[in-house]
């Protein structure tokens, strides 16, 4: 089976265009489905029994991860992998199911972004001086990724896929490639901008024009990983909430638009989402601050 899969990520990659995370998190979905068919069914996988496979093996699998404890999320986007897949077979090597189709997706809980005070994030600053004291040029580029987080509202991977080049000579916009291969333009506020320079400045590898603008430690380009445990560190320090992530930074900055006035359109470009009902999402943000300030604040349900 594995040809078979291989081939199908090969097409979404150079075809579709998923990014190579995706990729990986839909391959890793199709093996998981293997093995359990194989444990299922107590025999050899072959490529005849995928054609065969019935609503009964389809739900049993999804059974088995809630039993596992994965996420709704996690296990809508595996069958979502697999549908992708039994098309992709379709397509090309003539096996049909229609078993698949038949299968509902696991409805995923949809949670309120949560936003980071502004306060705590001037803190983060301090704090990310304290921490790193014996090495300014780390404390110098983790100022400018949570400022390039939070100034720009670009997912951490669109932070850490920027090079030298894209940052050469005081930009006051990034053209920024999202998801899906999506190109939008973010604009560059000038404290963002000093926060980079200062960085690149004292930086000690990584200066060549096609090189990632932030480097680890060992002059390597700066992982995922390595982005959410400088976070983790700072909100430790800190004592934040757990919520505050890489991509809560991102939260805080579609929520601070919302709240000055920024309509859903042109927080939708900015943020790069594809469709509008996920930047909507930052308008039940909004309201729950209204509301919660409604409860404590008003006149009326202060005196009941």
């Amino acid at each position: 089976m594995q040809e078979f899969i291989n081939d199908f990520i090969e097409y979404i990659v150079k075809t579709r265009n998923y990014s190579q995370n995706t990729a990986d998190a839909y391959r890793n979905d199709l093996d998981d489905f293997c093995k359990f068919y194989a444990r299922f069914t107590d025999n050899e996988l072959s490529l005849a029994d995928f054609a065969h496979a019935d609503t009964l093996t389809f739900r049993s699998w999804l059974a088995d991860r809630q039993k596992r404890g994965l996420t709704f999320k996690s296990t809508a986007r595996a069958l979502s992998a697999l549908r992708g897949f039994y098309k992709h077979l379709a397509k090309h090597h003539s096996i049909q199911n229609n078993a698949i189709g038949l299968v509902s997706t696991p409805k995923i809980p949809k949670k309120l972004s949560k936003a980071i005070d502004a306060s705590d994030v001037a803190d983060m600053q301090g704090a990310i001086k304290e921490l790193d004291a014996d090495e300014p040029w780390i404390a110098a580029r983790d100022w400018a990724l949570v400022t390039l987080l939070f100034g720009c509202g670009l997912r951490i991977s669109e932070a850490l896929n920027l090079t030298n080049s894209d940052i050469k000579g005081a930009p006051t916009t990034l053209r920024i490639l999202g998801k899906g291969g999506k190109e939008r333009v973010v604009p560059v506020l000038p404290a963002v901008y000093r926060a980079i320079d200062k960085y690149i400045t004292i930086r000690p590898t990584g200066h060549a024009p096609s090189d990632k603008l932030f480097r680890s430690v060992r002059g390597l380009p700066m992982s995922p990983r390595m982005a959410e445990k400088v976070i983790e560190k700072l909100r430790y320090y800190l004592q934040l909430p757990d919520y505050v992530t890489p991509h809560a930074l991102r939260h805080t900055f579609a929520t601070a638009l919302l709240s000055d006035g920024a309509d859903l359109r042109s927080l939708q470009e900015l943020l790069g989402h594809s469709s509008l009902s996920t930047t909507q999402l930052y308008t039940k943000v909004n309201t729950a601050e209204i509301m919660n300030i409604n409860e404590h604040c008003h006149p009326r349900a202060m005196d009941e």
